[in-house]
């Protein structure tokens, strides 16, 4: 079957038509050639004549742009060639220059290794030295001292570089040439990890200034609403867009798929989900599916397999899963069968997301919204990457986001891209990097400023006071216990994690917060396909002991939050409602945790966990009288509506910034400290806060306007999924008011929009214990 036949299949099948809720269609696009301001070097002018490449309009733009020493981002979609757009300056600087270096940042191993194969095979055919070699954590020993002396292309990732600055001296051949810094998708360095990046690379560019070099950035990305604002927050440079994608496009399929179209759904998105990746493989397309997550995506594969052993047991056994945990031999085994069409279908996480070189798929299932219309781009681009006729699928699930744009796919389709958040000045993270800084160079408060901002001499003072800097004659030392970069952890606020154990192996590893919610005492886990229970967790040795065991449950953790109200950095009235942003402390405590069956509950246990206390950035807001007081006056619970609209705002944040739900937190009360007043907080869910309430705050009133219309739309009578229920509520989504909740949200979207509707008076509110996300 061709593409076009498993749409047709779609279209007309009574089982699927009833829930296809947009079906949309974009035309073939011709290639669009450009010309460079002057020819390349004959060598690489020869390698595209023998690849048979004509460089298209953006990677021309680019390689200009480069010539002219810009800093440079690419946001041109997935498979457009925008690797090359940067490969042909570095290769003429090399020529050009036999001492010249380069270093090239990726976020994945199997990234590394796709352009370390590139670089060769241009190397070979150009005969330019470049000697291009991964230098990252599994790199001998005996190999280290060669590759740091002679190789002219570094390939590494950000965490083999946070280490490596430490021994920059080293490396002072390469760093006292070096020339580019390449940072490909760089869209992955975004909120707690992308602000732990970007002060590693003001302390990589404080090191080169320190050998004599300021290199050029080039960073490949997917598109974002604020690119040259983003590469600016990362590097901490001015930065030019490319965006004109001069790259050929095939005619592309884009289904909306609703199992929820009812109301009701009689079978899960993720089954739904799987019929779908069967039929394309029936049809003969070789098809992608996207879970979302680690357990799912081994679910929706066995049931792929089970249903083709029924009816196709021929095909059973190429269809597989996919995703970060495996072993890199077995990940490269599945990637290679995929390239060479041997599998007619994967499901994975969103490992396959990135630019890893699988070849030319068919057809991409996206098991539920990614989170972010950035990755859904990403995902849908994998399908038809040679220009062929393509097919892409998002399988709504029950949530409110997969829903609002089931219900309006104008806005699916037309929306923007959100806005890719960093925050460099964040005291927890800026204190982190400062440390590792000092340890590498003294630290100079006027000279450094220029790297780190703002939060630099207050930090600078604060460690100094502390004991962990020491000044001295030549500038702030290091002066605290081992090695600084082992107190820094890049992918999150600090260094502590648990080992999962099954007899003495390690399955995996989580953060703390993870592990209150996933891996306590009791806890059901899946792993690979195989069930777990958590049988100890050891506080003090960061340990988890699990073992498999077969069961027809489930756990559920429940959590209890506060929150205490810092400091008020900025007030807004926004026609009568009162907003604000400031800085708060979260204290959050597991108190028990369900045993579930289906939606039956067959128990509860206590837990007895610390609390986890962070102090954070939030916006917050007080619900006026006039919005309070009729919702009470109905015989509505007012406690129910904010909670439910808090529940709702923070489904829709997402639609606005970079971020999964579970970066952010949130706690609803009617009556809330002295003040008494009902309020609902929004909250970052990390130290310091990564900026996302922030942004939120600027887009307020956009943001009441579109939660209100997502839960009004909702054809439920009393909330589900679909618009006020959440799956990360550790209240057990309780007190919801669907009602209620759109009345608030009523008020706040006319207020957004300029204008209270609603009429109130003055009244006495009932009281009520505060309600957390």
């Amino acid at each position: 079957m061709a593409v076009a036949d498993v749409v047709h299949f779609i279209s007309t099948n009574p089982v699927y038509r009833s829930r296809v809720a947009c079906h949309n269609v974009t035309d073939p696009e011709p290639a669009a050639y450009g010309k460079l301001d002057r020819p390349l070097p004959d060598a690489l002018d020869a390698y595209l004549a023998h690849a048979g490449i004509r460089l298209f309009t953006h990677q021309c733009e680019a390689v200009n742009l480069l010539r002219e020493h810009r800093n440079v981002i690419i946001t041109t979609p997935t498979a457009s060639g925008k690797t090359l757009a940067f490969n042909l300056p570095v290769f003429e600087r090399m020529s050009a220059d036999p001492d010249a270096r380069a270093l090239y940042l990726y976020p994945t191993k199997a990234l590394a290794n796709d352009q370390l194969a590139t670089l060769l095979a241009m190397e070979k055919f150009t005969g330019i030295p470049v000697k291009s070699a991964i230098y990252d954590g599994d790199t001998p020993q005996s190999k280290r001292s060669a590759i740091r002396e002679h190789a002219r292309i570094v390939i590494s990732n950000p965490y083999e570089l946070h280490q490596v600055l430490s021994w920059h001296s080293k490396w002072s051949p390469f760093f006292s040439n070096l020339q580019y810094v390449v940072l490909d998708e760089a869209h992955r360095y975004r909120g707690i990890f992308g602000s732990q990046i970007a002060l590693l690379v003001r302390r990589l560019r404080r090191l080169a200034r320190y050998y004599g070099t300021d290199p050029q950035f080039v960073l490949s990305s997917a598109t974002l609403a604020n690119p040259e604002e983003f590469a600016k927050r990362l590097a901490g440079l001015p930065f030019v867009q490319v965006e004109s994608d001069g790259s050929p496009r095939g005619r592309r399929h884009f289904v909306l798929y609703n199992p929820f179209f009812d109301g009701v759904g009689e079978r899960s998105a993720h089954q739904e989900s799987k019929d779908l990746l069967v039929s394309c493989v029936k049809g003969d397309l070789q098809a992608l599916c996207f879970a979302g997550s680690r357990k799912i995506a081994e679910l929706v594969a066995l049931w792929a397999k089970e249903d083709l052993r029924r009816n196709s047991p021929r095909l059973a056994e190429s269809v597989l899963a996919y995703r970060a945990g495996y072993l890199p031999e077995e990940r490269r085994w599945i990637e290679s069968r995929l390239k060479g069409r041997e599998i007619r279908g994967v499901v994975s996480t969103n490992a396959l997301e990135l630019g890893i070189d699988i070849g030319s798929l068919d057809a991409v299932i996206i098991d539920g919204y990614p989170g972010t219309m950035m990755s859904t781009r990403q995902q849908a681009g994998r399908a038809g990457r040679k220009a062929g006729e393509s097919l892409a699928v998002l399988v709504a699930q029950a949530n409110p986001l997969d829903q609002y744009f089931m219900h309006h796919p104008e806005e699916f389709f037309s929306r923007p891209h959100e806005h890719a958040i960093i925050d460099t000045q964040n005291p927890y993270i800026v204190s982190g990097h400062l440390l590792c800084a000092a340890a590498e160079l003294p630290l100079h408060e006027e000279k450094d400023r220029e790297f780190f901002g703002d939060r630099f001499s207050p930090v600078l003072s604060d460690l100094a006071g502390s004991g962990l800097l020491s000044r001295t004659s030549r500038g702030f030392v290091y002066a605290g216990r081992g090695r600084a970069a082992e107190a820094v952890t890049l992918d999150g606020m600090a260094a502590e994690s648990f080992r999962i154990l099954c007899e003495g192996r390690v399955l995996e590893t989580m953060d703390r917060a993870q592990a209150y919610r996933e891996a306590h005492k009791g806890a059901i886990m899946l792993h690979q396909g195989i069930t777990y229970v958590v049988n100890e967790m050891d506080l003090e040795n960061h340990t988890v002991r699990v073992s498999e065991t077969d069961v027809d449950y489930y756990t559920q953790p429940l959590k209890d939050t506060s929150l205490k109200v810092l400091e008020t950095l900025e007030t807004r009235e926004i026609h009568g409602v009162t907003c604000a942003f400031g800085n708060v402390e979260v204290t959050e405590r597991y108190t028990a945790y369900k045993i579930k069956k289906g939606d039956t509950v067959l128990g509860v246990e206590p837990l007895d966990l610390p609390p986890i206390t962070f102090r954070t950035k939030a916006f917050w807001l007080v619900v006026p009288e006039t919005l309070a007081t009729p919702v009470c006056a109905s015989g509505l619970d007012l406690a129910g509506g904010l909670h439910g609209a808090e529940h709702a705002l923070i489904a829709l944040m997402p639609f606005f910034v970079l971020c999964d739900r579970w970066d952010i937190g949130g706690l609803s009360c009617p009556v809330f400290g002295e003040s008494g007043e009902p309020m609902i907080f929004i909250y970052d869910g990390y130290e310091g806060g990564i900026g996302l309430a922030e942004k939120a705050y600027t887009l307020l009133p956009e943001l009441f306007t579109r939660t209100h219309e997502m839960v009004r739309d909702c054809t439920c009578k009393k909330g589900c999924p679909s618009c006020i229920y959440s799956p990360k509520c550790g209240n057990d989504n309780i007190p919801l008011d669907k009602e209620a909740t759109v009345m608030i949200l009523a008020g706040l979207a006319a207020a957004g929009a300029g204008n209270i509707t609603m009429p109130g008076q003055a009244g006495i509110i009932p009281g009520a214990g505060p309600v957390a996300q």
